[in-house]
């Protein structure tokens, strides 16, 4: 009796397993099918004719330079300054070239655990 049961037992796992795995199967099939749908009515890609090309003239060449700020300055019997007066930040080239450097004297950034100015 029990032998019975436990091949009945064995037999129903073994069926809800392969009626799951069909399931599965069948799902992976429908979903490949939908996806091949959806890829057959996409764009071509690009051929190669298409894609960017360097300039006649070569690679363009990267410009570095150094800007400076405009200095607000408002004298005590001017008018304020609409915003319309005022430009970006760093809206014109420094006369002065060279980059700023770390001075071997001064602090290092806030919170690196360096002793700051000796």
């Amino acid at each position: 009796m029990y032998d019975l049961a436990a091949s009945s037992a064995a037999l129903g796992t073994t069926g809800a397993f392969l009626i799951g795995g069909l399931v599965v199967v069948c799902a992976l099939i429908w979903a490949v099918r939908i996806g091949m749908r959806v890829m057959d009515r996409e764009l071509t890609r690009p051929r190669a004719q298409d894609q960017p090309h360097l300039p006649p003239t070569g690679a363009v060449v990267e410009e570095r330079e150094v800007r400076e700020p405009d200095v607000v300055r408002v004298s005590s019997g001017s008018t304020r300054l609409m915003p319309y007066e005022l430009h970006h930040s760093p809206s014109r080239r420094s006369p002065d070239q060279h980059r700023p450097r770390w001075v071997p004297g001064s602090s290092g950034a806030f919170g690196s655990g360096g002793p700051g100015h000796v």
